[in-house]
């Protein structure tokens, strides 16, 4: 007879083989806005699962319930359409055991003046190289486009995101995310962001294996600092059911240009927030919902 122990390993395996798991450092929808030609700028990305999933994407892997995942970003501006980062990721468990996830850079092409737009494109490029804990794949490519459409008060963003694992775990996972929010005046909007992992891009995974995440989201400022918070729900068994998430960010050094077309003050950061009659917020992430393989 077949023991329990047996059967949960083999269904880990079966998990591994289908979905190229790894862990999430940050959880938002980026809208095509960049630093400012010559400008420095730092993020901080933290998300945690309240309620999260008990078992590992793939054996050895961090388990998503009770865990904190977050990571440093540093980006600079070089062109208008042009800008690079570099992340720190890094995790806590549900035992208080930290770890650091290496590290990866990105490149953000996007359309200049994004921020002054109604329809405005990009698509980034980031790579990583990943600890055994974050990912069955130790190098890891994520391809994730950026449209967008915003009419007065109003935006909608989506990301349709290819994320691929090289080597003999790896895998090209498809995970879309998209937000749709409103401003609601000065330095203040609301919205909802929609966070998926649809699996393999060769054969997807059943719907209750995906995940699907819906998070209630608010951005605002507080002083030098622009802030972007959510709580989210994991609407399959496949989720991580309650999360928290937040964004944090400011400016570290000035760009070349501090006004936008109509003289306010613009922060041009590749997070999503209505642009409106407020500045933007050049989010920080600060608390993003954490799993293996949780959403993008």
């Amino acid at each position: 007879m077949v023991s329990p122990r047996c059967l949960s390993f083999a269904a880990i395996l079966l998990t591994a083989s289908t979905i190229s798991a790894r862990a999430n450092d940050e959880i938002q929808v980026y809208n095509a806005e960049i630093a400012k030609i010559g400008q420095w700028t730092f993020q901080l990305h933290n998300n945690y699962a309240f309620m999260g999933r008990k078992e590992p994407d793939f054996p050895g892997g961090l388990i998503p319930n009770h865990a904190l995942q977050g990571t440093g970003e540093w980006a600079y501006g070089i062109t208008d359409w042009w800008e690079m980062g570099f992340y720190t990721p890094y995790a806590v468990d549900q035992n208080l055991t930290p770890y650091s996830n290496a590290a990866k850079i990105r490149q953000l092409f996007v359309i200049p003046n994004a921020a002054e737009r109604e329809f405005f494109y990009g698509v980034n490029f980031e790579i990583s190289y990943a600890m055994p804990q974050f990912s069955d794949a130790q190098w890891n490519l994520e391809i994730r486009p950026i449209i967008g459409w915003r009419k007065g008060d109003y935006e909608f963003i989506i990301n349709p995101i290819v994320d691929m694992g090289f080597g003999q775990n790896g895998d090209s996972i498809f995970a879309p995310c998209a937000r749709f929010a409103r401003n609601l005046g000065e330095n203040l909007a609301v919205g909802l962001e929609y966070y998926t992992d649809l699996g393999p891009l060769r054969n997807f995974s059943t719907f209750n294996e995906q995940q699907h995440n819906l998070y209630a989201v608010v951005d605002f400022k507080i002083g030098r600092f622009d802030v972007n918070a959510g709580v989210g729900y994991g609407l399959t068994p496949g989720s991580d059911r309650l999360m928290y998430k937040m964004i944090i960010g400011t400016d570290l050094t000035e760009g070349v240009s501090d006004k936008s077309s109509d003289g306010s003050k613009t922060l041009y950061r590749p997070e999503s927030h209505l642009v409106g009659s407020f500045s933007r917020p050049s989010a920080l992430g600060l608390i993003q919902t954490y799993g293996a393989g949780s959403p993008r």
